[in-house]
């Protein structure tokens, strides 16, 4: 059976095309998003998480599968006859995998390209580097450390399994007791400072970068520990734990704004160098530590929607400056492929 192709640009009304994107993550404000913005939209849950969709009534149609390792050429064929635009998500990416979305027939918003530069540590220093951001040193071997160091594994899902070592003996003896199969890691010098995520929006149909939002994560047990005196810590030998439990808005000083609009830029026209093609372009988030001295290092990048921007599905402070909506990061996304579809441009959001 030949597969069914999507219209794309075949019609420049928003009501004949449907938003859609798998259930976690960001969902339920990109699925309010499109509704706000008077498209339809759909949700694809793993059998079991389906209730927070029906709950708080944001879906328009549910595909319900049973483990996301179902997910194959049947739901794409649904998906294309419904003619679906995906947004993808952390979880998306997780999920699905990156090999699993460069070859989906879906149309999907976003550079896919991207993905691979974003995935590898390495590539994402190259890229970051080359747009001349302030990046954490990186060291090779676990015998280099002279100083503090983060331990993050790749692929970690919210932080799961970071931890901090301040010699060679010290990492392998955390490593060895709690991780002994884990063997791709990134030695990170651990910046003392604020930790900030800056959500960024690209659109290439204003050719304009907003910065939407920030944030800062709640991560059990680092944000926790400090209720726990100081001997207490030791004698019960707690090693602390990034894993990320919600998200805490923050409006940012704003004499810090004119530097942090040039970092995107830098970011968004590195990757038309490094990526090819369109480049980066709707949403993504600079990971960044500020330091007392009001440096701001990035020590990652997310080329997609970032959880952080859930709580402002109202819109933040900064959208309140720039829109006479609500405006979501969800909802603006939505908004740039209603005008791209509006404009004959659809391909222009398109990976």
């Amino acid at each position: 059976m030949a597969k069914a192709k999507p219209i794309l640009s075949a019609s420049t009304n928003p009501k004949d095309f449907v938003i859609a994107t798998i259930g976690s993550h960001s969902a339920l404000q990109i699925l309010k998003g499109a509704r706000d913005e008077g498209m339809r939209n759909l949700v694809i849950c793993k059998k079991g998480s389906e209730r927070p969709y029906q709950s708080y009534g944001v879906a328009d149609e549910m595909i319900v599968v049973d483990e996301w390792e179902n997910w194959n050429e049947k739901i794409e064929e649904e998906l294309i006859k419904r003619n679906a635009i995906i947004i993808p998500h952390g979880s998306f990416i997780a999920y699905i995998g990156h090999e699993r979305v460069k070859k989906m027939n879906v149309m999907y918003y976003g550079t896919k390209d991207v993905l691979e530069w974003e995935s590898d540590r390495k590539k994402e220093r190259v890229w970051l580097e080359k747009a001349g951001l302030k990046l954490p040193r990186v060291y090779d071997t676990p015998e280099d450390i002279e100083k503090p160091v983060i331990v993050k594994f790749h692929g970690a899902g919210g932080g799961f399994g970071y931890f901090i070592a301040k010699t060679a003996e010290q990492f392998h003896e955390v490593k060895d007791r709690k991780y002994p199969h884990e063997n791709d890691f990134v030695l990170q010098e651990y910046v003392v400072g604020v930790p900030l995520y800056i959500h960024y929006f690209y659109s290439p149909v204003t050719g304009e970068l907003e910065i939407l939002s920030f944030d800062k994560r709640y991560e059990s047990n680092a944000d926790s520990i400090g209720r726990i005196r100081a001997e207490d810590q030791l004698a019960a030998n707690i090693h602390t734990s990034y894993t990320i439990v919600g998200n805490i808005p923050v409006v940012v000083r704003e004499s810090l704004l004119p530097e942090m609009f040039e970092m995107g830029d830098r970011v968004v026209e590195t990757s038309r160098e490094v990526c090819g093609g369109k480049g980066l372009f709707g949403p993504f988030c600079l990971e960044t530590i500020i330091t007392r001295k009001l440096e701001i290092f990035v020590f990652e990048i997310s080329a997609r929607i970032v959880a952080g921007t859930n709580p402002f599905i109202e819109g933040s402070p900064y959208t309140a400056l720039k829109y006479d909506v609500p405006m979501s990061t969800g909802r603006r996304i939505a908004r740039d492929i209603k005008q791209a579809i509006e404009q004959g441009r659809l391909e222009d959001v398109l990976g």
